[in-house]
């Protein structure tokens, strides 16, 4: 992203410290950007092939298949295993112990013995244990009532209503996609390199997708089986009605805490984006054209956007009226003004919500994907490159440093019971991260490194004593505790979005704020919070499947089309 100190003159990327508040972060929507897109970007580009070279499963929906994705160098096979599930056990919950299906990616083609250990092993997911053939495992349940409404249309040879599929918008949702070493699977590092899966999340967003594949083919299966003289298939638009559910919940958000480059390279490529756009001189007849399309796109989306959790019926309902506001504002010509996107950005600034001024950051990239799509390349991270601290530097400077980025927390009161009031930890029976309370709970001996600010704070405390004549490798020395702090700091020096410039355990934290944020760059779309702790989202909803995928010219999906309203 060298460009990206060259090349824009005019218009700068936002600042660190307006982008990297908790509340702005939880309120970004998927773009161009988006993990999901960019991988059905590649498998177009590519001209990957698709094929289902198993599928035995029964009337009851019982059985294993495998989905093959062929690419220019490899082959990558999701291995299924569909199972029948009482309803009593069925749960969103990651401690369950039983799905209706499970899935592992498989790294190449699996062969009968392959299939033989995954189906001794997969099923139980964590109880179970896959090798380094496998890139990653993962469990989805059924939406039961849409599940079975959809499967009883179909074999009466009818469509589902459109409505009902768009309430609840999937068949079934996932409660985990576990890769990157996990219960045995082949550790990041050893497929990083591989152009495919260089930027994020990649291989999981490829099970994610194959998954889709095969939750669509088994309702139709299920229906052709119950009654095979009447049964029909779905129509294709309505099929790619039907996403992907996921659950997620804290599990997922100390993530960007814990990676603080890789996390800057992604807010990084989106503000450089954002900038980019903004710096145009002009827009183009067919920029302006294709911008109120996707922003006509965009209002149906907002307008079938649920959620049932307070703070986000709140948000959508500035949403709808931001969505409005943008509609009129574009019919007053100034897309036709100098440097248009830049004053239409400006405005929204002054005028809208944070939803909406997110919303339209997104929208702002779409028209442009000649301009920005290429910089999903620097999205990625060497992790290893920063880690080692630099005890050269002075203990002036890094105060210095301090001063600067984290004045926020300098103005915090540490003392202050509900600017300490949660506590991030890690269960016990699942290994996954927990918050806590800290003053009715004793988990403080189990806390976890994710109060930055207070952390931050109290190293500049401990400078105190220390002048200008000492490094910061003398400090270290005596204040070994402060490793971990020390070296976030220098990382934040060089990486202007690594850190959340927030109080990530205050009695006012959402955490859905921080799955939001990360939500957004996979790609999930009606962000449905269930409480301020789990989420449930929608994934490659209106995508083309991959049999559909070569010949499929819609590269904005993730909206709803036109002819849907």
């Amino acid at each position: 992203m060298n460009e990206m100190t060259n090349s824009l003159t005019e218009i700068q990327m936002r600042p660190a410290k307006q982008v990297m508040r908790l509340a702005r972060l939880g309120s970004f929507h998927q773009c161009r950007l988006s993990f999901m897109r960019i991988l059905l970007r590649r498998l177009k580009h590519e001209n990957w092939s698709f094929d289902r070279p198993r599928f035995d499963i029964d009337a009851k929906g019982v059985g294993i298949a495998v989905y093959s994705a062929h690419g220019p160098d490899r082959t990558y096979s999701l291995v299924c295993f569909a199972h029948d599930l009482p309803d009593e056990d069925r749960s969103d919950r990651v401690i369950a112990h039983a799905w209706d299906a499970t899935f592992t990616l498989f790294d190449g083609t699996p062969t009968k013995e392959d299939l033989k250990r995954l189906s001794q092993n997969v099923p139980k997911q964590e109880a179970g244990r896959i090798s380094n053939r496998e890139i990653s495992l993962s469990r989805a349940n059924r939406s039961v009532r849409m599940f079975d409404y959809v499967i009883s249309c179909l074999k009466e040879g009818r469509q589902p209503d459109p409505d009902k599929v768009l309430s609840v918008g999937y068949l079934m949702r996932t409660t985990a996609v576990y890769g990157s070493g996990k219960f045995g699977a082949i550790d990041r590092e050893e497929i990083c390199s591989r152009a495919e899966f260089k930027p994020p999340f990649q291989a999981e967003m490829l099970s994610v997708y194959l998954t889709r594949a095969f939750i669509l083919d088994l309702v139709e299966h299920m229906a052709a089986a119950a009654s095979p003289d009447t049964a029909v298939p779905l129509e294709p638009s309505l099929r790619r009605k039907f996403g992907v559910g996921n659950s997620t919940g804290l599990g997922m958000a100390p993530f960007i805490v814990n990676h603080p480059i890789l996390f800057n390279n992604w807010i990084a490529a989106r503000e450089f984006a954002l900038a980019k756009v903004r710096a145009l001189p002009a827009a183009s007849s067919e920029e302006k054209s294709n911008f109120q399309r996707i922003l006509a796109r965009a209002i149906i989306n907002t307008e079938r956007w649920r959620s049932e959790h307070p703070v986000q019926q709140e948000k959508l309902v500035s949403l709808h009226e931001d969505m409005r506001q943008i509609k009129a504002k574009i019919t007053t010509n100034i897309l036709d003004q100098e440097r248009p996107w830049d004053q239409l950005y400006c405005w929204a600034e002054e005028t809208l919500s944070m939803e909406g001024q997110e919303q339209l950051v997104s929208l702002l990239l779409e028209p442009h994907g000649h301009l920005v799509d290429d910089i999903a390349d620097c999205m990625d991270a060497d992790e290893e490159n920063l880690f080692c601290i630099d005890g050269a530097v002075s203990v002036a400077h890094l105060r210095k440093v301090i001063e600067e980025i984290y004045d926020w927390a300098l103005k915090t009161d540490w003392d202050a019971s509900e600017n300490i009031a949660r506590i991030w930890y890690v269960s016990e029976e699942k290994l996954e991260p927990r918050l806590g309370e800290r003053a009715s709970e004793p988990l403080d001996a189990y806390e976890q490194p994710l109060a930055i600010g207070r952390d931050v704070a109290a190293m500049h405390q401990a400078f105190d004593g220390w002048d200008n004549k000492y490094c910061l490798a003398d400090f270290l020395l005596a204040h070994p505790e402060h490793r971990h702090t020390a070296r976030r700091v220098q990382i934040a020096e060089k990486m202007p979005y690594a850190e959340i410039l927030d109080n990530t355990i205050s009695d006012t934290l959402m955490p859905i704020d921080m799955l939001r944020c990360k939500l957004s760059f996979f790609g999930a779309t009606h962000f449905d919070p269930r409480s301020d702790r789990w989420v449930r989202i929608n994934m490659f909803q209106n995508a083309p499947f991959p049999h559909e995928l070569a010949n499929y010219e819609d590269e904005n999906w993730s909206y709803p089309t036109l002819d849907e309203n």
